[in-house]
């Protein structure tokens, strides 16, 4: 990414007091450069709008598109992660993904934040802004990943199972594909595969373990004999909005720098969503005879997704042929559902799977050294290898979320169970999980 390449209580007091007095410790002798006040403030502002991606951005997305008696379940999914990933983030999931250690995984020397400092740089990772801000700045990619996934089992899942999926998943899927990717030391990083913002770790990851997810627990029932319509496309529309917005966040912050590279990202993003959601809308027109505005909605979602990994190394013409190309294929690929009979119910698999795949080789089509030094050249700047290596991470990035992500919701249906009961389910997971209504209708 980036810059690299880029009596209980008592007795668990000590571990806590000694975690928060390490990590307040400074970073090691020789990995102090000096920190730039204007670098830190873009990068803790992009950590905010990355967090506002996924509460409330993603939260309203994923809410409105549910029925009425499940949109306070489907809210609280990406709600709650972001204190559960969080708190795992700093417990042990960024030393996992990033401490160096091996190509595969990172070390425990970053457990409890011990020696990542708020007030020294780690030159590893981002040489001009506290490492703290680099740490907090990966959570929010780490709390998001997860929620994307819920969007495609949504209305079904048990409150305890997807708990305990959603951490399981995390730390032994989402850590270990950053470190590959991101890491120091990562096999991925090593082997030369650009992924500026997440279209392997992130859109890839979701997207495939969404469809292990939705094979696993199967179709919603009634469908697709029943309408399941959106209760409020309202709420859709103003999350799609607001990921739009915080999407500056996640492409443009990973510069890690307020620089000429933020400018360039921010661009290249701005221009890939408008082309998909153009591109989105003319293809539904042709093909279905009128434009829809839930169709507006995830074209430009599409196309955030797909410029991700590309963002920090084309120009703006080329974000342009990318997000024009998500638009389109993305489209077909949430058609295609019907046809192969899985039940993605808010269309995760077509968008954040095949939207990260394009994304991920299209970098290797139009990616440019004249955009980022720090990269390499694409198939259409001379380098036809950087294809090949693109289509390496994509097939290990899928290969290794769904195979874990099958195994792992296995798991966790075997030690509290994945699905709720018919009665909860015809219910609504509102009530049946939560126990609460999301309007009250009555005078």
């Amino acid at each position: 990414m980036r810059s690299i390449g880029r009596g209980t209580g008592l007795r668990l007091f000590p571990f806590i007091a000694g975690a928060t007095l390490l990590a307040a410790t400074p970073a090691l002798a020789g990995e102090n450069p000096p920190i730039s006040a204007g670098d830190t403030a873009w990068v803790l502002c992009s950590s905010a709008l990355v967090l506002l991606m996924t509460a409330p951005g993603l939260a309203l997305f994923y809410g409105g598109m549910v029925r009425r008696k499940n949109v306070l379940a489907t809210l609280m999914h990406s709600f709650i992660l972001t204190a559960l990933i969080s708190l795992q983030w700093a417990i042990c999931g960024y030393s996992l993904a990033f401490s160096p250690h091996n190509a595969l995984i990172g070390g425990l020397s970053w457990l409890g934040l011990s020696g990542v400092s708020a007030t020294q740089a780690y030159s590893g990772y981002a040489a001009t802004i506290p490492h703290q801000a680099y740490m907090v700045f990966q959570c929010m990619f780490a709390v998001i990943t997860p929620a994307l996934i819920t969007g495609a089992f949504a209305e079904r899942i048990s409150f305890r199972g997807f708990l305990l999926f959603s951490l399981l998943w995390t730390t032994l899927i989402y850590d270990p594909l950053a470190h590959w990717v991101w890491g120091v030391d990562g096999w991925i990083h090593q082997l030369g595969a650009l992924d500026f913002a997440g279209g392997t770790v992130v859109h890839i990851s979701s997207g495939v373990s969404a469809l292990a997810a939705v094979l696993v627990i199967g179709r919603r029932r009634g469908y697709p004999r029943e309408p399941m319509i959106p209760h409020n496309l309202t709420l859709t529309v103003m999350g799609a909005g607001l990921l739009w917005f915080g999407w500056f966040g996640f492409n443009a912050g990973s510069a890690l720098a307020a620089n000429g590279l933020a400018v360039s990202a921010f661009v290249a993003t701005h221009l890939g969503a408008s082309a998909a959601a153009a591109a989105w809308m003319v293809v539904e027109w042709w093909k279905a005879g009128k434009p829809t505005v839930l169709g507006a909605a995830s074209g430009a979602v599409a196309g955030l997704v797909a410029i991700t990994p590309a963002s920090g190394y084309v120009g703006p013409m080329s974000a342009i042929a990318i997000g024009a190309g998500a638009g389109a294929i993305c489209f077909f690929a949430v058609r295609m559902k019907s046809r192969f009979g899985y039940d993605d119910a808010l269309d995760v698999v077509g968008v954040h799977g095949v939207g990260g795949i394009w994304g991920a080789l299209a970098t290797g089509l139009f990616a440019s050294t004249a955009v980022n030094s720090a990269g390499a050249n694409g198939l259409f700047f001379g380098n036809p290898g950087q294809l090949a290596i693109q289509a390496i991470a994509v097939a290990a990035s899928v290969g290794f979320a769904f195979a874990g992500s099958m195994v792992l919701l296995k798991v966790t249906d075997a030690i509290v169970g994945l699905r709720v009961d018919e009665e909860s389910e015809v219910l609504g997971l509102d009530l049946s999980e939560h126990d609460e209504h999301a309007y009250a209708l009555e005078a």
